[in-house]
């Protein structure tokens, strides 16, 4: 059984959207919503989605910057594409394997909406880009919640479904923080929230999709430890 796209990519994606967000960062020229002026970029006062602009909040050339981050958030779609792998590992259990087939399609649109947000820089296709920007991170509450549900029925160890109740819960407050808040152009104070608990989010997302490669890697391993004893068993491919 292969364990490339529900393990190796979902391994894959963080590392690379981390290293790469890490050197889009770095080669961001300056700006926030609030301050054309600011140098450099901050965690505190730039949202990510400044790092993908054509141009920087201070109105300079972007090009490294919006490379990475762009190509980053593009390929949070192949992690969605590793979801519909997943099912298959589900498919001893009837109910798992029906939870897991609509689960894997809201990750699946989910992950598109956030390639969507590279692909619509916020000073090209602003109502685009908030619009995907702001609905991906709903579209993983439904696709979290069923998944929680098939690692508590499946003979994975607990800890990986603990892992994934902790991030959903941080992600549905946070999709409630998103419906009361005001505008980060309300104030720079308000800004300032808005960012900081954006990174903290998309750290929260990273990590619980590296985790639940785990989880699906000892998946495969229980299946193919079952079919070694009893060939007649199906393997999940």
């Amino acid at each position: 059984m292969s364990n490339f796209w529900p393990v190796i990519v979902l391994r894959f994606v963080p590392l690379f959207f981390i290293i790469a967000v890490s050197i889009g960062m770095a080669f961001y020229p300056g700006g926030n919503i609030h301050n054309a002026d600011q140098t450099g970029y901050s965690l505190s006062h730039n949202f990510l989605s400044d790092l993908g602009g054509y141009q920087s909040r201070s109105n300079e050339v972007n090009f490294i910057s919006a490379f990475f981050f762009n190509m980053a958030m593009f390929l949070f779609a192949s992690a969605g594409i590793a979801f519909l792998f997943v099912a298959k590992l589900f498919g001893e259990d009837p109910l798992n394997a029906g939870l897991a087939k609509v689960g894997s399609i809201f990750f699946l649109v989910g992950t598109i909406f956030f390639a969507a947000v590279g692909l619509t820089p916020y000073d090209l296709y602003l109502d685009l880009h908030i619009f995907f920007a702001v609905n991906a991170f709903r579209l993983m509450v439904p696709g979290s919640a069923l998944y929680l549900i098939i690692l508590l029925r499946s003979e994975v160890n607990n800890r990986y479904a603990l892992f994934n109740a902790t991030y959903l819960t941080c992600v549905v407050a946070y999709v409630i923080y998103q419906l009361v808040s005001g505008s980060a152009l309300d104030s720079p104070e308000e800004m300032v929230r808005q960012a900081s608990m954006q990174k903290l989010i998309v750290v929260a997302t990273v990590m619980a999709v590296f985790s639940l490669s785990f989880a699906f890697q000892r998946q495969i391993d229980l299946l193919q430890a079952r079919t070694a004893t009893d060939p007649s068993k199906p393997s999940g491919d």
